[in-house]
């Protein structure tokens, strides 16, 4: 009994010092991870902009415009079936990681931190981003076999092996669209935008929805980003320390869709 309650005590002292460390240390750490995804900037100008696209679901991957070619023999597309809604029978694309939004200022600003992209499953996360000239990229091989990643037309990024849970460093030496391909995986492409002027850069949700958190009072372009090209007519904004609600005037990515009915009339009128 004696050397029970001396033991007792010290156990019961060590296993719950680390333990409270830890939870604190998750704690603190989860914090600042969410603070840094949504971009707060901790100044009193911060303007919360808050912004919808609209027609993002007749947007077309190049990828897939290549894979329906004969002469590629990649895949068809089957019969559509009866069940399923006629809006979801086309392919649209998945725009958390494929449409960006970008922030531009007038002036130009300093590269960002190391930013890390993810290449498994036959793509990467994200497809398409936006950064500043002399950002460092970071590619991360999550898929169990290797991948050789190369630029297109990049003499500096050279296919070379990566193998499974490895990294490769990339720096964008400047200002332009860059295109990232794997001689391994043809369906693997990845854009990158470097843009000088960026503040920040977001990817929408599901629904088109997204949020900008710009750190300074002033004149801002708000432009989409899809497959490495502009999509949707640039918009011009102020900010001046007070949230912007745009949710009310969508940014139209694409054309809006003809209906078969109004196309049979035109042809009928000509």
């Amino acid at each position: 009994m004696s050397r029970e309650l001396k033991l007792g005590p010290p156990v019961m002292v060590a296993a719950r010092g680390p333990r409270k460390r830890r939870r604190a240390l998750r704690s603190l750490l989860g914090g600042v991870a969410i603070a840094g995804l949504l971009g707060f900037s901790g100044t009193a100008s911060a303007t919360k902009v808050k912004g919808m696209l609209q027609n993002f679901r007749l947007l077309e991957n190049p990828v897939w415009k290549e894979a329906q070619q004969p002469k590629k023999r990649g895949y068809s597309f089957r019969e559509p079936s009866p069940t399923v809604r006629a809006e979801y029978r086309k392919l649209y694309p998945h725009i958390p990681k494929e449409l960006c939004v970008a922030a531009l200022a007038s002036q130009p600003q300093k590269p960002q931190k190391p930013i890390l992209i993810r290449v498994g499953g036959g793509r990467t996360t994200p497809v398409t981003l936006v950064v500043t000239p002399g950002t460092q990229l970071q590619f991360l091989n999550t898929d169990p076999f290797k991948h050789r990643l190369y630029g297109v037309g990049i003499g500096t990024f050279n296919a070379a092996d990566t193998i499974r849970g490895a990294t490769r460093d990339w720096t964008v030496p400047q200002a332009g669209t860059f295109e990232v391909r794997d001689e391994l995986a043809p369906s693997l492409r990845f854009w990158v935008i470097a843009e000088p002027n960026l503040v920040q850069a977001v990817y929408p949700n599901m629904k088109g929805e997204f949020q900008l958190n710009l750190p300074d009072q002033g004149e801002y372009t708000l432009q989409a980003f899809f497959a490495g090209q502009k999509v949707g007519a640039a918009r011009q904004i102020t900010a001046e320390g007070r949230d912007l609600d745009l949710l009310k005037e969508p940014f139209k990515v694409a054309p809006d869709e003809k209906k078969e009915g109004s196309a049979s009339s035109e042809k009928k009128a000509n």
